[in-house]
């Protein structure tokens, strides 16, 4: 009767746990974003994690970009969707912890529901696909075209300046090389500028004013939000890369990875055994209509099923890894795991990790954002008037 009691309560917490026989049928431990699962005993609890992640997925009927362009970004949107759920479980780290799980009809924080607004599909959205498309351009990209794991990483960073509320550090390596420097140098950076932005409906000037709690401003450490760009290999993933590789998934602080095979881009989350566990944005939903105010209905932002799996070796050597760290502890934990358990065990290092910024480079100067109070969609399309471009900052005209 206990046990089956407990079975009961198990499989309360999400009802889809009907759907196991995809999981791996395996002794070995299952690893999803830094946690570890035994999926004999731990099904329905590894589930309710994968589920509780962000799901960004094609979209149709939406606005057009840029008032003209595209409405819909199926065929090629599925790189900038795996980098708004990079990007989307690290703001759920920040504000509701990495142990918050969300249930289909349970009330959610406040704080869940701002998130989930930051990505919605709308040009006033900071991390929308409108501002992503268009922010492409300045990387090379035209709207429509197919981003790499790099240029959204880039994509990413730059939008991030526009955010307040979030006040994310993005650090982007560069030549495979993560330099600590540079890192503690723009994390203790504190940018004066103090406004409110609004972001689509669902703003309220009292709760979400652009200055950062003064608890964390004293703190002197901005979150951090670490992307590291690689390439493990010529035309495929080199076998010497994969316990590297495997061993990210483990550290409390991984956010996945971002990659898939030519054209075809995969958020991955974890791993059992040689197979990746992965979030599919390869399927075209209607776009969610947000002109009420109010919460969105967000179950359509959830996959309610098994995640993907598919071998390592099948992998594209084209990836970009993501890390999220709160504190600056947080950071320095990480460090001592990438020396202890990745650098020193590797024959050939996936990157390398400098303690000084190196002197053949550019000096360092942690990207600021122009003195405005409108969102990046606003700025992109009345530019030169605001400001003077940065070399941080590239100002597109669209």
């Amino acid at each position: 009767m206990e046990a089956a009691l407990l079975k009961y309560e198990s499989q309360a917490i999400l009802p889809e746990c009907l759907d196991l026989e995809e999981l791996p049928d395996t002794d070995e431990p299952v690893y999803v974003l830094g946690k570890q699962y035994d999926v004999k005993t731990e099904k329905c609890d590894l589930l309710s994690d994968t589920a509780s992640r962000l799901w960004f997925t094609y979209r149709k009927k939406f606005s057009p970009i840029g008032g003209t362009g595209p409405s819909s970004d199926a065929g090629w949107g599925c790189m900038l969707r795996c980098g708004q759920m990079m990007l989307a479980q690290a703001l759920i780290c920040r504000h509701l912890g990495r142990d918050w799980r969300w249930k289909k009809d349970k009330k959610q924080p406040e704080e869940y529901h701002q998130i989930l607004h930051y990505f919605l599909d709308r040009k006033d959205c900071c991390y929308s696909i409108h501002q992503m498309a268009q922010m492409g351009v300045g990387e090379g990209k035209s709207i429509g075209e197919w981003f790499g794991p790099n240029t959204v990483a880039q994509v990413l960073k730059k939008l991030a300046l526009f955010d307040e509320w979030n006040s994310l550090a993005v650090y982007v390596s560069m030549d495979n090389t993560v330099v600590i420097e540079d890192i503690k140098k723009m994390c203790r950076y504190q940018p004066q500028s103090c406004s409110w932005t609004q972001f689509g409906s669902y703003s309220h000037q009292s709760a979400w004013s652009g200055c950062r709690d003064p608890a964390e401003q004293s703190s002197g450490w901005r979150p951090l939000l670490l992307i590291v760009p690689l390439r493990l290999g010529i035309n495929h993933i080199n076998p010497v890369y994969v316990d590297a590789f495997k061993e990210c998934f483990k550290m409390p602080q991984s956010l996945g990875a971002l990659g898939g095979k030519p054209n075809n881009a995969y958020y991955f989350i974890g791993f059992s055994g040689d197979e990746l566990i992965y979030l599919d944005p390869h399927t075209t939903q209607t776009a969610v209509d947000t002109e009420e105010a109010g919460p969105v209905q967000d179950h359509t932002y959830h996959c309610q099923k098994s995640p993907n799996r598919m071998e390592i070796l099948s992998l594209d050597p084209s990836v970009a890894l993501g890390f999220f760290c709160k504190e600056e502890k947080d950071f320095e934990d990480w460090c001592d795991v990438i020396e202890k358990e990745i650098l020193k065990k590797q024959s050939l290092r996936m990157f390398e990790l400098a303690p000084k910024h190196p002197p053949h480079w550019p000096p360092f100067i942690p990207p600021t954002k122009p003195e405005v109070t409108t969102t990046g969609a606003e700025l992109i399309e009345s530019t030169d008037k605001l400001f003077d471009v940065e070399e941080e900052f590239e100002i597109l005209t669209v």
